[in-house]
């Protein structure tokens, strides 16, 4: 016996256990799933506790081109992104994806306005191309959104999508899409762990599981607030932890849309000559923001640059002890 064991913390909660994607078995039409979650110990510390799955990591796409991504971004997938169903192949078939999140930017009023009729014809593509599991993500408007998400929950019935965001004044249109079509949901919070507590108890209460709940705690990119979101999600696993079954949900973060966005990432070598090379600045900003991420508990990170993604599975691959 150490000197070291009566140091060790003793967790009396465990992280729920949430299941992305459905197989022709479960109702479905995925050729696999994703199951995040079940960890009884803070990240990566298995020696007081287990982690039995690893996090997970999505890879982002879009229903639309984006007109503002970094050129390494455009670079790295090219004239696959005018097609929403090309994209996917790539990420999966090319880059390894084993699981994708579909951002419908192009439904926002602002940005397209797409109908949720596009939208669902778009998420019905992107289901066919690959079989991998699906997030779907909304415009961010919550108007909008109500209209378009359960328009694309009832295209995507039986698959276990994971859908969102819903907020704390903004959840009931989505919740009952969810629950008449088998999915589960994301609620959003702006790094206030009060919130976040009850969104999960309002969309509990309405008759979603919360083993059908993932928490989205928002969250910025390295440099940018990060070490505050960071403490925010430690705090709200280590009450997990302590026993209090609304905070045990899994939680995913944003991570390529926040590193992405910053000036570090997509500013111009002629104007920052000393930010050093274009083609790799902003992807050691996604694996910094990434690697943050993880440790303070993130069970789902979904991240744009395919060498970013590529490194941080390495990372996660290291930490977790068989």
């Amino acid at each position: 016996m150490s000197i070291f064991d009566d140091a060790k913390e003793k967790w009396t909660g465990t992280i729920n256990e949430v299941t992305i994607g459905a197989t022709k078995a479960e109702g479905g039409t995925r050729t696999s799933v994703v199951t995040v979650g079940g960890a009884s110990a803070l990240p990566f510390m298995n020696f007081e506790g287990s982690t039995p799955r690893a996090p997970a990591i999505a890879m982002e796409l879009w229903d639309c081109e984006p007109d503002d991504w970094a050129q390494p971004l455009m670079d790295a997938f090219g004239s696959v992104m005018k097609s929403p169903a090309d994209w996917a192949r790539k990420c999966v078939e090319e880059y390894g994806a084993t699981m994708l999140c579909l951002k419908l930017a192009g439904t926002h009023p602002d940005f397209g306005n797409a109908s949720p009729e596009k939208a669902a014809a778009v998420v019905k593509s992107v289901l066919k191309a690959v079989g991998v599991p699906l997030i779907i993500w909304g415009c961010d408007h919550d108007e909008k959104d109500n209209e378009v998400l359960p328009r694309c929950s009832q295209a995507a019935a039986g698959e276990r999508c994971l859908i969102g965001t819903v907020k704390e004044d903004n959840y009931k249109t989505l919740v009952a899409s969810c629950l008449a079509d088998g999915h589960t949901i994301i609620g959003l919070s702006p790094i206030d762990i009060n919130i976040a507590k009850q969104v999960n108890i309002l969309v509990s209460e309405m008759g979603l599981p919360l083993n059908r709940i993932v928490m989205y705690p928002t969250t910025g990119a390295l440099g940018y607030g990060i070490e505050y979101a960071h403490s925010i999600q430690e705090r709200g696993r280590l009450a997990a932890l302590g026993g209090d079954k609304i905070m045990s949900l899994p939680v995913i973060c944003m991570v390529g849309a926040e590193a992405w966005r910053t000036k570090e990432a997509k500013g111009s070598l002629q104007e920052n000559p000393a930010w050093g090379d274009e083609a790799t600045r902003g992807i050691y900003w996604e694996v910094g923001t990434a690697s943050t991420l993880l440790q303070a508990g993130s069970d789902i990170l979904v991240m744009r640059h395919p060498a970013a993604v590529k490194a941080i599975q390495k990372t996660i691959n290291e930490l977790i002890v068989k």
